[in-house]
C-alpha cells in the first residue's frame, strides 16, 4: 500500500481486534474505509458479509464509487455501504412480520409525523397543547434517540415531561395502527427487535460478520446500541471518527461514544490520523490552539507537509452590510489579483439568515453564487401529491398520504366531513381509510360526503390492485390522466409556464420511479429481481427525509452555507463571517453553557480552508429591526496573535488601494460587456 502514510496502513490491516481510528480533518479517513473494505476482501471475507455505514446518501455513494475503483464487480457482490437509516430500513422490510407489522411499511417524514400529532392532539387528552405541537415532536425525536421507549418516558418523566410522554404512547400506538414508522424509528425498532429476538440477532450477525462506521463522533445512543448489537462480542468493527468535529449535540449526536468504547471493547485498538491533507500549516496551527481549549478523551494534533502559509485575517466592519459589501468586494480583488475561479470561495455562517445581506451584494457586483440548502425536488407540492397517491396505494393505513390527496384533485369532500371522519377512526383507533367502510360511519356523515368517500377508496382498490398485478409504470400514468392531475395543475398555477414545470416535474418523477425499478438496491446481486412498489416507495421516502438539504455543484459560483452544512468539504479560501459573541458562540449555547460544541463549529470552518481562512466581524448588527453594539467573538481571542493580520491595526497600503481599483473597474467592465 504505497500511497498510505504508515497510520494510514495500519489502521488498514487491524482486522483482529476492535479498531478506533482517530481521523483529523482532511486526514484521508474516507481512502481508510474504502482500502479496508478492498483489503478486508482479499484477505478473504466476501464482500456480502461485510458492510459500511455513514451518514448521508452523498458519502455513501462516494464510498462505494471509491470501493468500485479497488475491486472488480464479482468482488463486489453483496457489499452494503449505506446509511444508518437504509440499514434500519431493510432490517424492518426483513424482519416486519416479527414486529407485527404488514408488508409496505409506511415511513413518515417530519410533516407527516406533525399532521398525526395534530390530529391526536385535536382528539386527545384536554391538557395536550395544539400549539406545543412542534415542542412534542422534537421531545419524541430526542427520547427516541436516547434509546427511550413510550413507557420508559412515561415511566420516568418529569412533571414538566409527562405531557409529551402521554403523547409519545399515543403517537406509538397510532403509528403501529397505520403500519408506519418514522425517520427516528428506523435505528429505535431495529435496536429492539435484535435485542428482544436472539435468533434474529444471530441471522443479522452471520450477515454482517465486519462493520465500518464513517463519522462515528455523529452517532447518538440509539445508533450505538444498533452497532453493539451487530458486532457482538467479539467487536469486529472499524469505527472512524473525530471528537473535535462533533457538532450535532441538538440531534442527539453522543461525542461520548468514543470514549465509551474503550469501556466496552477492553481488546479495542487507537490509531491517530494526524497528518492532514487539505490545509496550510498556519491554518492547522490556528485550529490546534482553538480546540486544545475544549477538554478530551484523545489528544491530536493535526500536522501538514503543504508549508506554512499566509497569516488569518480579520477584517472589521460597522455594520452588517458593511460587512456583505466588503466581503464581495474582497473576493472580486482577490479573484482579479489571483486568477482564481469563483468556485475557489465560500462564505459560511452560523445560521441561515446571515446568507440575505451577501445575496443582495452578490447580486449587485454580478458575482454567480450558489446557496446549499436550495428547495428539495421532494418538497414541490406536485411531487408530494403523486408520492402521497403512491404511499396510499401501497398502504392504505397511511393516514398522512390519505388526507394529503382525498381532495386532490377536489372530490367535493369538505373539512367537516374529514373532521369527522378523524374523530371517529381515532374512537375506533382505525386508519381513515378503514373507518369510511365500517358501519357506524353512517351515523357520523351525510350520505353524500359517505358516498363520495367510499367512492374514493373504491377507486383507491381497483388502482392499488392494477399497480400490483399489471404494468405497474403504465398504470400510474393511467390513474394521473384518470384524476386529471395535469388539468388541476393548470387551473391552480398562476402562470402557463408554472403549471408546465410542474407537469414536467411529474413526468420527471415517474421517469425516476422507473429507473430505481430498474436498477439494482446498493447491496443487492445483479441476478435479484425487480423491486416491488412498495419498495420503490420507501427507498423515494427515505431519500426524500435524508436529501431534503441535499447539496448540487456549485460549479463557478461562490458557495454560501452554513458551518454545519461545510463539514466534510473543503474550499481554498474560506470566510468566517459574523465571527461576534452571540452568533459563535450562538447566544442559546451561551445560556445554556454549552460552549465546546460552539467552539468544534468553529474549528470545523477554520478546518474547511485549504489556502487562506479570513474572520469578520462587526461592531454593530442590525437585529429584529434594531441596531445593537457587537463583540468580537471570544475564540478570536484564542487564537495566536502571531498568526492573525488585524485588518483595522494594518497601515494603508496605497499600492493595495490601487489595484483594489484595478480590480472593481475590471470588473465592472466584464459585467457591462
Amino acid at each position: 500500500m504505497p500511497k498510505l502514510n504508515p497510520e494510514q496502513e495500519r489502521a488498514v490491516k487491524t482486522i483482529d481486534r476492535p479498531l478506533l481510528v482517530l481521523a483529523g480533518a482532511g486526514s484521508g479517513k474516507t481512502r481508510v474505509i474504502t482500502e479496508k473494505i478492498a483489503y478486508l476482501v482479499k484477505q478473504g471475507l466476501p464482500a456480502r458479509h461485510i458492510a459500511a455505514l455513514t451518514f448521508t446518501n452523498k458519502a455513501a455513494r462516494e464510498m462505494k464509487q471509491r470501493v468500485g475503483k479497488l475491486l472488480d464487480n464479482n468482488q463486489l457482490r453483496g457489499l452494503r455501504v449505506s446509511t444508518f437509516h437504509s440499514l434500519g430500513l431493510d432490517i424492518l422490510r426483513k424482519e416486519h412480520k416479527t414486529l407485527q407489522y404488514k408488508t409496505g411499511i409506511t415511513l413518515f417524514d417530519e410533516q407527516d409525523k406533525i399532521t398525526l400529532l395534530k390530529n391526536l392532539i385535536a382528539h386527545g387528552n384536554a391538557q395536550y397543547d395544539i400549539d406545543s405541537v412542534e415542542l412534542y415532536s422534537g421531545k419524541i425525536g430526542l427520547w427516541k434517540n436516547a434509546f427511550i421507549t413510550p413507557e420508559q418516558a412515561l415511566s420516568h418523566a418529569s412533571e414538566e415531561d409527562n405531557i409529551a410522554a402521554l403523547v409519545y404512547v399515543e403517537y406509538t400506538r397510532s403509528l403501529k395502527a397505520y403500519n408506519a414508522v418514522d425517520f427516528d424509528d428506523l435505528i429505535l425498532l431495529p435496536v429492539l427487535l435484535l435485542q428482544n429476538y436472539p435468533e434474529v440477532l444471530e441471522k443479522w450477525q452471520n450477515k454482517i460478520r465486519y462493520l465500518l462506521v464513517d463519522e462515528y463522533q455523529d452517532t447518538n445512543i440509539t445508533q450505538y446500541q444498533l452497532v453493539k448489537l451487530l458486532v457482538g462480542k467479539l467487536g469486529k468493527f472499524t469505527v472512524v471518527g473525530d471528537d473535535d468535529q462533533s457538532i450535532y449535540a441538538w440531534r442527539g449526536a453522543q461525542p461520548e461514544n468514543l470514549s465509551q468504547l474503550q469501556t466496552d471493547y477492553r481488546r479495542l485498538t487507537v490509531i491517530k490520523l494526524e497528518q492532514n491533507y487539505r490545509s496550510y500549516g498556519r491554518i492547522l496551527k490556528v485550529a490546534n490552539q482553538l480546540i486544545a481549549n475544549n477538554p478530551h478523551a484523545f489528544e491530536k494534533k493535526l500536522w501538514s507537509n503543504m508549508g506554512f502559509g499566509e497569516p488569518l485575517r480579520v477584517l472589521t466592519h460597522k455594520n452588517d452590510a458593511e460587512e456583505a459589501k466588503q466581503i464581495v468586494s474582497e473576493i472580486v480583488h482577490h479573484k482579479f489579483k489571483t486568477g482564481a475561479d469563483y468556485g475557489d470561495y465560500a462564505i459560511l455562517y452560523r445560521g441561515k439568515h446571515q446568507s440575505r445581506l451577501f445575496e443582495r451584494s452578490l447580486r449587485e457586483f454580478d458575482v454567480p453564487y450558489f446557496i446549499t440548502g436550495n428547495t428539495s425536488f421532494f418538497a414541490y407540492a406536485e411531487i408530494k401529491d403523486i408520492l402521497s397517491y403512491l404511499k396510499l396505494f401501497v398502504n392504505q393505513d397511511d393516514d398522512a398520504a390519505f388526507l394529503r390527496i382525498v381532495n386532490t384533485p377536489r372530490r367535493e369532500i369538505g373539512p367537516s366531513a374529514l373532521e369527522k371522519l378523524g374523530a371517529y377512526a381515532s374512537e375506533r383507533h382505525i386508519s381513515l381509510f378503514s373507518a369510511c367502510s365500517e358501519m357506524g360511519i353512517r351515523e357520523k356523515l351525510p350520505q353524500t360526503a359517505l358516498a363520495r368517500l367510499q367512492k374514493f377508496c373504491e377507486w383507491t382498490h381497483r388502482t392499488a390492485h392494477a399497480l400490483q398485478t399489471g404494468d405497474t409504470f403504465a398504470e400510474i400514468n393511467a390513474f394521473i390522466e384518470q384524476i386529471n392531475y395535469h388539468q388541476w395543475l393548470h387551473e391552480n398555477s398562476n402562470t402557463q409556464q408554472t403549471a408546465e414545470r410542474k407537469i414536467k416535474n411529474v413526468c420527471e418523477l415517474t421517469e425516476w420511479l422507473q429507473r430505481i425499478a430498474k436498477s439494482d438496491d446498493d447491496h443487492q446481486t445483479d441476478n435479484q429481481a425487480e423491486k416491488n412498489l412498495d419498495e420503490i416507495v420507501a427507498k423515494i421516502q427515505l431519500m426524500d427525509i435524508m436529501e431534503r438539504n441535499q447539496d448540487e455543484q456549485a460549479d463557478q459560483q461562490v458557495s454560501l452555507m452554513t458551518l454545519h452544512a461545510a463539514k466534510g468539504l473543503e474550499f481554498p479560501h474560506v470566510f468566517l463571517i459574523g465571527f461576534e459573541e452571540n452568533i459563535l458562540p450562538h447566544q442559546n449555547s451561551i445560556e445554556s453553557n454549552n460552549i465546546e460544541e460552539e467552539r468544534r463549529l468553529a474549528y470545523v470552518g477554520i478546518t474547511r480552508a485549504q489556502r487562506s481562512c479570513t474572520f469578520s466581524y462587526c461592531t454593530h448588527r442590525k437585529r429584529y429591526g434594531d441596531i445593537s453594539e457587537s463583540e468580537p467573538s471570544r475564540f478570536l481571542a484564542e487564537l495566536p496573535e502571531e498568526d492573525l493580520e488585524w485588518q483595522s491595526k494594518k497601515p494603508v497600503d496605497k499600492a493595495e488601494q490601487k489595484q483594489r481599483g484595478k480590480a472593481n473597474l475590471a470588473h465592472l467592465k466584464s459585467m457591462l460587456s
